[in-house]
């Protein structure tokens, strides 16, 4: 499993179902720990209006055997930025795709998108119940409060 992306110049893929994930082993196969990526600059356009929408969103999972490489995480998930699909579809879809790939013993994502017409939404998914030996800390971001 040589990462496909690593130290070499790499292009957004055109869209998320033509971006490639790389997976390597587990360095740690023995031990059980949590990795979380947090991604405060998310973007995707509307499906409706085609308008940019934003969102920071949090990747915990506890690995199985391989671990996703993170640039190829980045670039999966910077080919959203011209992508038209409502935060759901965005949020769950990146939890699927990960946890089916990956095959990790546990994922959740949270996706807390900026205000849309007013209203902010946050979207919530985990592949189970999380292992009980292993620590999994709260995401912590909080809720959109507007100018305070």
């Amino acid at each position: 499993m040589t990462p496909k992306f690593l130290g070499q110049t790499s292009a957004l893929p055109a869209s998320p179902e033509a971006a490639m994930l790389d997976y390597v082993p587990n360095p740690r196969p023995g031990s059980r720990y949590m990795v979380r990526f947090a991604v405060p600059e998310f973007t995707s356009l509307c499906p409706v209006t085609a308008q940019p929408d934003f969102a920071h969103l949090v990747i915990d999972y506890v690995p199985g055997a391989t671990i996703v490489e993170s640039k190829s995480l980045k670039l999966f998930l910077g080919a959203f930025r011209n992508h038209q699909a409502f935060h759901e579809d965005c949020t769950v879809g990146i939890g699927e795709r990960l946890t089916r790939e990956m095959q990790p013993v546990w994922l959740r994502i949270g996706g807390y998108w900026y205000p849309r017409g007013g209203i902010p939404i946050d979207i919530f998914w985990q592949s189970g119940a999380p292992p009980a030996d292993v620590w999994i800390p709260a995401q912590d971001v909080p809720g959109y409060r507007g100018r305070g």
